[in-house]
């Protein structure tokens, strides 16, 4: 079924002074667009070849929402630490249908960690994949409390098996919060995103508009489903239109590559594509039948770029987004430029700002701001954050640092955080980065700022070599000799790897941190 035109809505929200509108539909919700009845005798999500059905998907979901119902109250938030898997997705799903808060976490995470998600989202239930006995013992704080209800996944799920499906999911409003989903925190403490039913819809469609997501696509879906990349940005945009998943339960490059035979869509990080143009299997035979593929969650080097375009005569679409507020930007079918994540989605505004607030000129970097129909509610149990996060106008301010071409297309430059301050110029990491990761013999790089007594900071670079590859032996002041002197780095050091988040991010907060023990 197409989708409506988003400009074609039948309300428009109440926003702040000056923010743009906010289509809704007064008569529709999250959960009913992802299974509807239109699309029932199609299959949804694959699993090992094996397809399960649209109405099946619901069916289970809506048993697995009756049976939540009898365990928690609507509004109640739901950790979730479970392995990728149907079961676990459906979880999702029943969580949406019974009006619940879902809450994923990383199943690297320890039981302190998970107890100080349980505490900071005042959770009713845990879900995991398995409840050890002495479970309230060995998960302190909340998790000793008799508000926490701690099951086993399959336990949940044989319960539900038994349970009549709800009839109908539970009406919400559009600014009921559907999920709480926690930044990385590799700047500080997490902080819960507070992601509405209204905004995750409104950038499902968003997204299905700008992709040309279509009833016939097959996604081959291999990204963690605890981040929003996986759980939302991925697939939410195909269920919208009925299209079919083919669920792998983690990225494998050999996995990865038969399961594109008759797909059409490809959703992943940059490591997931520098993996695969490391394979002689990867190539334009390879991808003949694909139509999309997209990056995200952390940036691209131009080389990965050009390998996988060499490999496969194709481009891949990047596109920018943040916990906070899905996506934002991204490129277009067609008009994709490398290095850039391309311009606002609809309903979406950016402006780039200096330190005074004050709007910046085309082409001038300054702190990127966004305001649109996408935003989370705000954080959770968090006003001094919200208070600092967004003006009285709707202006989120991301944290991000990039410019805007006269088009309005958006190139990022790095995290507020990351900016190097020495002598008291200001420099920007990623045009060194850039200018490292062309050298040939360099994977890849990351530039941080470390304390210096007569600069207040110098330039470190943080690079991987490739194997017999030494500093001695690139052409470093070749490579350099286009940037100001004062933005080559003062220092070099040579790692195996650079530390990456779950999502692929680097943690320059790590390099920082080890650079200064040295």
């Amino acid at each position: 079924m197409p989708l409506r035109p988003l400009h074609d809505a039948h309300r428009i929200v109440a926003c702040r002074s000056g923010e743009p509108p906010r289509y809704t539909d007064p008569v529709s919700n999250l959960y009913a667009d992802l299974m509807s009845s239109d699309h029932h005798d199609r299959v949804c999500i694959e699993v090992d070849g094996i397809g399960m059905g649209y109405r099946e998907i619901d069916t289970r979901a809506r048993s697995i929402a009756a049976h939540l119902q009898t365990i928690a109250s609507r509004g109640d938030r739901v950790i979730a630490q479970t392995a990728k898997s149907l079961d676990s997705y459906c979880l999702w799903l029943g969580c949406l249908a019974a009006g619940l808060i879902y809450v994923p976490t990383n199943t690297a995470y320890t039981n302190d960690e998970i107890a100080w998600f349980c505490d900071n989202a005042g959770a009713s239930l845990l879900i995991r994949d398995s409840v050890q006995p002495d479970e309230a013992t060995s998960t302190p704080s909340r998790a000793q409390s008799a508000h926490l209800n701690a099951l086993p996944l399959h336990e949940l799920m044989a319960a539900a098996t038994g349970t009549a499906p709800l009839p109908e999911p539970v009406d919400v409003t559009d600014d009921d919060p559907a999920a709480l989903v926690y930044t990385s925190g590799t700047t500080g403490q997490p902080k819960g995103a507070a992601l509405t039913h209204g905004c995750l819809r409104n950038n499902a469609r968003a997204l299905a508009e700008v992709w040309q997501m279509r009833a016939d696509d097959v996604l081959v879906h291999a990204l963690p489903i605890f981040h929003v990349h996986g759980l939302f940005i991925a697939l939410h945009p195909l269920l919208l239109v009925g299209a079919t998943v083919r669920f792998l339960p983690r990225f494998e490059v050999d996995a990865v590559l038969d399961a594109l035979d008759g797909a059409t869509v490809f959703m992943g990080v940059p490591t997931y594509y520098h993996r695969l143009v490391a394979t002689d299997r990867f190539d334009a035979a390879a991808t003949e039948g694909m139509r999309l593929f997209t990056s995200g969650s952390a940036p691209m080097t131009a080389l990965t770029h050009a390998a996988f375009s060499e490999r496969t005569g194709r481009t891949i679409v990047e596109r920018y987004g943040m916990s906070e507020a899905g996506i934002i930007t991204s490129n277009r079918i067609g008009s994709e430029v490398a290095g850039s994540v391309g311009h606002p989605l609809p309903g979406y505004q950016i402006r780039i700002v200096d330190t005074t607030g004050s709007p910046c000129p085309p082409s001038v970097t300054g702190a990127v701001e966004v305001r649109g129909p996408s935003l989370c509610s705000g954080y959770w149990n968090r006003p001094d954050a919200d208070e600092s996060s967004r003006d009285s106008d709707g202006w989120f301010h991301t944290g991000d640092v990039g410019s805007l071409d006269s088009s309005g297309r958006l190139t990022l430059e790095g995290r507020e955080g990351d900016m190097i301050i020495s002598g008291g110029l200001n420099i920007y990491p990623k045009e060194i980065e850039v200018a490292l990761d062309n050298i040939d013999g360099v994977v890849e790089s990351a530039v941080i700022g470390v304390p210096d007594l007569e600069f207040g900071e110098r330039v470190v670079a943080c690079v991987v070599l490739e194997s017999g590859i030494t500093l001695d032996t690139l052409d470093l002041a070749g490579s350099l000799a286009p940037l100001a002197r004062f933005k080559h780095p003062r220092e070099f050091r040579i790692l195996t790897e650079l530390p990456r988040n779950a999502m692929a991010k680097v943690q320059k907060s790590r390099l920082r941190a080890d650079s200064v023990a040295l």
